[in-house]
């Protein structure tokens, strides 16, 4: 399957269809999304956190729990949209902001850690990594929960790994991190949480003076 498909319906994913997005992410982890994402909670330090790429809202709603003050970022207004009626609905007062990890509208040193889950390539493109660098505070911290894998048995797990196969989403992610991070200013660390049906990636990225 070509890539330019991938990044195409990965765009409907994230924009026309993002209305889909809980369903689509239940269903292809088997009901263990959200624990994939919560696999970074641990790594963060606060108060502030910001989520880059926050999708439709959850880990928000996780961080506000934990007790963090989250400030969540993303590109799609589709996505904003979902997560506002979702922080509403849970009567959150998360700050919102629509742009690009390249182009952060934030001061410098403003954070403590910063958080993304599964994201697609851009959050290590170099200007998303200087960005991201510069924003952070002394010594904070970029938590990435970059992959996960089901680890049980049966037709249905079976078939989800076909199909993450198929769609190139079982390559290595990425097989240069630590190397690029380092490069931007980084000391990474990539550790594997295992869980009772599968195993998530979790890139710990800490910057450096």
């Amino acid at each position: 399957m070509s890539d330019r498909f991938i990044r195409f319906a990965f765009h409907l994913l994230y924009n026309e269809l993002a209305w889909t997005y809980d369903w689509v992410s239940r269903a292809v982890s088997l009901g263990q999304w959200r624990s994939w994402q919560r696999a970074a909670l641990l790594q963060l330090r606060g108060p502030r956190v910001l989520e880059v790429a926050h999708g439709t809202g959850d880990l928000l709603l996780d961080l506000s729990d934990a007790g963090f003050q989250p400030v969540g970022l993303d590109l799609s207004p589709a996505m904003g949209r979902i997560a506002q009626r979702k922080l509403q609905r849970h009567g959150r007062q998360t700050p919102l902001v629509r742009g690009r990890a390249q182009r952060l509208p934030f001061a410098s040193d403003s954070f403590p850690s910063a958080v993304t889950t599964f994201p697609t390539e851009f959050i290590l493109d170099a200007d998303s990594l200087r960005e991201l660098r510069r924003v952070l505070a002394a010594g904070g911290r970029l938590v990435i929960v970059g992959e996960a894998r089901l680890t049980g048995r049966g037709i249905a797990v079976g078939f989800l790994e076909w199909l993450y196969a198929i769609t190139g989403q079982r390559r290595p992610w990425p097989p240069d991190a630590e190397a690029l991070l380092r490069a931007a200013g980084f000391q990474a660390a990539i550790e594997r949480h295992v869980l009772p049906r599968s195993e998530v990636v979790v890139v710990v990225a800490q910057k450096l003076a």
